[in-house]
């Protein structure tokens, strides 16, 4: 299952797949997404989660 795209609505993320159906929600502001990652920024760190939802690794941005 591929990531499709990533949608900021207010302090909320949805994430869809390439058939258009929502496979995971995230907290906090969209950074970036690829085909297998999506990146949120939550104050100064930036959370890097896979399709599923869970976290693969996390970046200080200060």
């Amino acid at each position: 299952m591929a990531i499709s795209t990533a949608v900021q609505r207010g302090s909320w993320v949805y994430v869809y797949n390439e058939h258009g159906s929502q496979i995971t929600t995230l907290s906090g502001q969209l950074y970036g997404f690829t085909g297998s990652t999506v990146s949120i920024r939550r104050d100064n760190w930036i959370y890097v989660f896979d399709e599923h939802g869970h976290q693969q690794s996390v970046y200080s941005c200060s």
